[in-house]
């Protein structure tokens, strides 16, 4: 016989399943809003952010009781967005194309990172204050990336994540305010060329039937 409280609970967990659900999308449609305005000016008041977001003052400091706490949760966000896509572009893309694509979700991230600069130093700045979060997720993206294309023959063998962060550090340069789509753009394309430079699977440029040897 089946229990009576299972069906009291069937229904308690029905009931609570969308409610699951709402606060999730608030949650990210504050991150989201937060982000944006907190990029423009480090100051913008929390009510500002709760309003555009469209969530009342409650359901806002349920989430994020304190500025510091909302500042370090979209930068731990963004972060973790951008680790994850590295094994879902793995899943559909050729190797060198997923690693290329992926380095285009970490400028957003940079860019995203260098325009909350002000509101991060504030947040962690303060004595005792948090600390600012690791980028190690990122570096281990970066990390599944690398050994992947080089088990592809498609980059150089030996590059390190810690390498491919000095060779990406022109980024943290680009004014996030401006037109810096461009720029990363050619900057990223470079650093993709040093990687494929001497890969295993790339045809040797003086080899015939090379580039230099489809002029002759």
């Amino acid at each position: 016989m089946r229990p009576r409280g299972g069906r009291v609970q069937e229904k308690k967990d029905a009931k609570d399943a969308p409610l699951r659900s709402d606060a999730q999308r608030n949650r990210e449609r504050i991150l989201e809003v937060a982000l944006a305005e907190l990029t423009r000016s480090a100051d913008t008041p929390l009510s500002v952010i709760a309003k555009k977001a469209g969530v009342g003052q409650g359901t806002f400091y349920r989430n994020f009781p304190h500025r510091e706490a909302l500042v370090l949760e979209i930068y731990r966000h963004e972060m973790h967005q951008v680790a994850d896509s590295a094994s879902q572009l793995l899943e559909s893309r050729e190797p060198d194309r997923a690693l290329r694509e992926w380095m285009d979700r970490l400028a957003q991230f940079a860019m995203a990172k260098a325009g909350l600069a002000d509101a991060l130093r504030q947040a962690t700045g303060a004595p005792g204050g948090p600390a600012k979060p690791s980028n190690s997720p990122v570096t281990a993206a970066a990390e599944l990336l690398l050994r992947a294309n080089e088990a592809a023959g498609t980059i150089r063998p030996g590059v390190t994540a810690d390498d491919f962060v000095l060779a990406i550090a022109g980024l943290w340069q680009i004014d996030p305010h401006g037109d810096w789509q461009p720029r990363a753009g050619r900057l990223l394309d470079l650093v993709m060329d040093g990687l494929r430079a001497g890969a295993p699977g790339q045809a040797d440029p003086g080899a015939p039937g090379g580039a230099a040897g489809a002029h002759l």
